[in-house]
């Protein structure tokens, strides 16, 4: 098997660092960076977030704060690659689309399909209201294009096995030239489950030459997960976005850790960790000036 890409997601969209240990400003992303760099991580998975004093659990669509941020974590990580963010609820992309602008990242998320996002709790409420995230083909549509103009490889997001299939149509359909790479989010509570058994299932559905990865959310359901992964030849993800759980059950105190985790996982499986310039020619893309 090729060696495992591990990917880290330092801070997520709407985690509050009031509450848990998430980067905010352009400086923590870069520090955040550098200790998932040094323990293995050979991408980082980056959501901008408000700069304002009091707001940093809101995201930012600011092309300066993109700037800023990306530069930031380059200086820190020379050669890294930037997967940047771009999941945004309703048909305005204009903010996403001016960050790539901006930035010109080398992989870019692009959720390829839509999801009612919800998540009940043990009292049976609603952990939030009830929303849908959505991605309908024509908002896929723009987003790609938006991607080839920035030259980023799209990741395409599939939250169940209809997204995942869909992504194959959308090269039929054109809308899609290129290496697919792509990104199976399993955990969220509407979503795929964090269930081992579902991975060949899903890699069944992958296209031949494409890559793929899994997105585990939760707590010690993931590290399974992420085992079976690797024993499939599958690329790795972790980080403050997605658990905050190390595997003995511990709380992490930044992403280093969480990435030492899944490296000895997929060492343990038998693969050996890409580093930034192997993931580049794995996933493709042109090597790093």
């Amino acid at each position: 098997m090729s060696k495992a890409i591990v990917t880290c997601a330092l801070t997520g969209v709407l985690t509050d660092p009031a509450q848990h240990p998430v980067p905010v400003t352009p400086e923590a992303l870069a520090r955040e960076a550098r200790a998932a760099c040094d323990a293995g991580a050979a991408i980082v998975h980056v959501h901008f977030r408000d700069q304002r004093p009091g707001r940093g659990h809101l995201p930012s669509w600011e092309p300066a704060v993109a700037r800023d941020v990306a530069a930031a974590i380059r200086d820190a990580c020379p050669g890294l690659l930037f997967n940047q963010s771009t999941g945004v609820i309703g048909s305005d992309i204009s903010g996403p689309v001016a960050c790539l602008r901006e930035i010109r990242p080398e992989i870019a998320a692009c959720n390829a399909g839509s999801l009612n996002y919800l998540k009940v709790r043990r009292d049976g409420g609603w952990a939030w209201r009830p929303m849908l995230f959505d991605n309908p083909v024509e908002k896929v549509q723009a987003f790609l294009a938006a991607m080839a103009e920035s030259g980023s490889l799209p990741e395409f997001e599939c939250f169940d096995l209809g997204i995942a299939r869909s992504v194959e149509m959308y090269v039929r359909a054109g809308l899609y030239r290129g290496h697919l790479d792509y990104n199976f989010v399993m955990g969220v509570e509407s979503g795929m489950p964090s269930d081992p058994a579902l991975l060949p299932i899903l890699t069944g559905l992958v296209a031949p030459g494409s890559t793929w990865q899994v997105t585990a959310i939760g707590r010690a359901d993931v590290w399974p997960l992420h085992r079976r992964a690797a024993e499939l030849g599958g690329h790795l993800r972790t980080g403050l976005e997605d658990t905050f759980y190390l595997p003995d059950g511990s709380k992490a105190t930044g992403n280093g850790p969480l990435v030492e985790a899944l490296v000895r996982i997929a060492r343990g499986s038998g693969r050996e960790i890409a580093s930034p310039a192997e993931a580049r020619q794995l996933l493709g893309l042109p090597a790093h000036p």
